[in-house]
């Protein structure tokens, strides 16, 4: 299956929502469980590039997909492999009952995508700043 270029911006904000709201159930109901949700979306979509939860949102569009204003589909990989590495820390950390650990991690992964969905990616300038070193490192190279 090939990866799309881009992703329509509400799928990508869909994503988002459901690991904010999952990671908050957590915290209330203590079901460590529902951070499975967008652990198994998130690492589908890196794995295999299908992400249940934007593939049914896909079906609520409006609008043609096209239309909407495009996520980078390489940089929201990267930002779902940084979504799935915490989330997994965070799920194994609570069944562990190392739940300082665990907070840890959720609180990382919920402010990711609190912050976001308010605007401004963490993981889009991780990524930004990923390529601007190995591009400055493949020039030391050439020399």
């Amino acid at each position: 299956m090939s990866l799309p270029h881009a992703i329509p911006r509400p799928l990508v904000r869909l994503n988002q929502w459901t690991i904010l709201l999952s990671v908050i159930f957590t915290w209330i109901t203590g079901i460590v469980w529902i951070l499975a949700i967008p652990l198994a979306a998130n690492l589908l979509g890196v794995l295999c590039n299908y992400n249940p939860i934007i593939r049914s949102g896909k079906l609520f569009l409006k609008k043609a997909p096209s239309a909407y204003i495009p996520e980078d589909a390489q940089q929201q990989k990267f930002n779902a492999s940084i979504a799935s590495f915490c989330l997994t820390g965070g799920l194994l950390s609570y069944l562990l009952n190392w739940h300082v650990v665990g907070h840890i991690f959720t609180v990382m992964v919920a402010l990711a995508s609190s912050i976001a969905i308010a605007g401004f990616c963490i993981g889009c300038f991780l990524h930004f700043q990923l390529k601007q070193w190995q591009y400055r490192r493949s020039l030391k190279k050439s020399f």
